[in-house]
């Protein structure tokens, strides 16, 4: 018996001491991994800083800048994935409410000590273990094949960049980078040509940056130096053509289109153009109707929305600022949560990641974590979608959940402001940030929320009306769209 007994001992102790040394293998190969990635990351987000400051008119460099790109933000995200699984896990299982009413609420943002322990997890998650395997050969792959890149990039011309991105994240155009070199590359092809003007159709979402884009663009000194005027025309209005300034040399005319245009009316706008204007200018076209590809004379170029990882990564850039968000892993497992509730609203982003930036109050950010969650939660029970693309289809949304106030309150899709509105003035005026602190009464009436005024050209001011309701019907009228970005 005392042999059986022993015998059992010994395959139990024996097995548990497989397990842990398994365990620490698995979890010394997941850092070993980890720090590779790391180290890949440095050298490919180095290259990628450089492609950024030159001119690249090579079509093949910018596919390959693109790729790039994407391996670099998807080896940050599985950093992140590893490095702040713990924090998440808890967030899910706990609930934002039952932390806040922990010691968590306690947690004072004083910088915690680097170590491996507690930036890496101490778990094996096959899964992620996997996709960590994946992000590294990727990595490794773009490394061996970034040499000839970095040769070849070393002969283009330097472009004069007017703020430093890292310095000034809020008034800088994260990414876009190829799109803009694509964008640019195509205005100044056939400048020596004679004949039709170019249509360049940019077709992209609600408020993905398209006319920032564009902005962008023409402030380019090469653009400016290539044509002697650039027009911002209102596809609504594009009769008021000012054709004495179509005669002064190449011309640049941006089109903004809301809403659909019949063939006729292209056609003559465009006989406007190519009879009126110097030889050599050319048109873009602005608007989120892809229908209006059709009136392109060269490829149209299609702006989709940030991927997860690269939003993810704007988020944190900006909510951070200057700080190190290694220093603050409860936070930053805050703001990745975050970062997947904002469904990759570019306007949010930016008026949440400013209200964080402000407080680094570990209870702060968990509040703010706890309204848009229930805001997002209260969306997909009541319209089935998510308040992003709700509001994309220029419906209003729930965001009682986003105030303290007892009442429903219903928010109309942001609009642009344009110009002075005499109805407008007579509503009570707040901005989002301010309702989402608490910083003012609700009016008993419909008001106007400021939304977020873009800090880059062209300013763009964005408003959203608001009111209250019942039984799950909002009682606003729907404006008239003005203008989309």
């Amino acid at each position: 018996m005392e042999a059986a007994i022993s015998a059992v001992a010994t395959e139990i102790c024996s097995r548990m001491i497989s397990f842990l040394i398994k365990r620490y293998k698995d979890k010394t190969e997941i850092d070993e991994k980890l720090d590779r990635v790391q180290q890949l990351l440095l050298r490919i987000h180095a290259v990628v800083n450089e492609a950024e400051g030159r001119y690249i008119t090579n079509p093949i460099m910018l596919r390959q800048l693109k790729c790039l790109v994407e391996s670099m933000y998807r080896g940050y995200h599985i950093l992140d994935v590893f490095r702040y699984r713990p924090l998440l896990e808890r967030i899910s299982n706990e609930g934002v409410k039952s932390l806040l009413s922990t010691q968590w609420a306690s947690f004072s943002p004083i910088p915690f000590k680097r170590s491996r322990t507690l930036s890496r997890t101490a778990r094996n998650f096959p899964e992620s273990s996997k996709d960590l395997q994946s992000v590294l050969e990727n990595l490794e792959s773009a490394i061996a094949n970034m040499n000839e890149f970095v040769v070849l990039l070393g002969a283009c011309d330097p472009c004069r960049r007017p703020y430093d991105m890292y310095l000034y994240t809020d008034n800088f155009m994260f990414g876009r980078h190829v799109e803009k070199q694509h964008i640019i590359n195509i205005l100044l092809q056939g400048s020596e040509e004679y004949g039709a003007p170019t249509v360049l159709p940019i077709i992209g979402g609600c408020r993905v940056g398209k006319k920032t884009l564009v902005s962008h663009v023409c402030k380019n000194e090469r653009i400016k130096a290539q044509f002697s005027s650039i027009m911002f025309i209102d596809g609504d209005n594009m009769w008021r053509v000012d054709e004495e300034n179509l005669r002064n040399g190449r011309v640049l005319a941006v089109v903004e289109f809301v809403t659909d245009v019949d063939d006729e009316d292209w056609v003559k706008f465009y006989s406007t153009i190519r009879h009126t204007a110097v030889d050599g200018s050319k048109v873009i076209i602005i608007s989120r109707i892809q229908n209006l590809a059709r009136f392109g004379t060269i490829k149209t170029v299609f702006l989709n929305s940030l991927t997860h990882e690269e939003y993810r990564f704007l988020f944190k850039m900006l909510a951070f600022g200057s700080i190190d968000e290694k220093d603050y892993p409860q936070l930053a497992a805050i703001a990745s949560q975050l970062a997947v509730l904002l469904g990759g609203s570019l306007v949010t982003v930016n008026v949440i990641a400013e209200l964080l930036r402000r407080n680094h109050d570990f209870k702060f950010w968990l509040h703010i974590l706890q309204r848009f969650k229930g805001t997002v939660d209260n969306n997909i029970s009541m319209y089935g979608d998510h308040p992003k693309d709700i509001l994309e289809k220029e419906r209003p949304i729930d965001i009682t959940n986003l105030n303290s106030c007892p009442s429903s309150l219903c928010l109309m899709a942001p609009r642009v402001q344009r110009g002075d509105n005499s109805s407008e003035h007579k509503l009570d005026h707040f901005s989002f940030g301010d309702l989402i602190t608490g910083s003012f009464a609700v009016p008993k009436n419909q008001f106007v929320l400021f939304v977020w005024e873009s800090r880059l050209p062209p300013y763009t001011k964005f408003v959203a009306d608001v009111a209250y309701y019942e039984k799950n019907e909002c009682s606003i009228s729907p404006r008239k769209r003005r203008s989309i970005v």
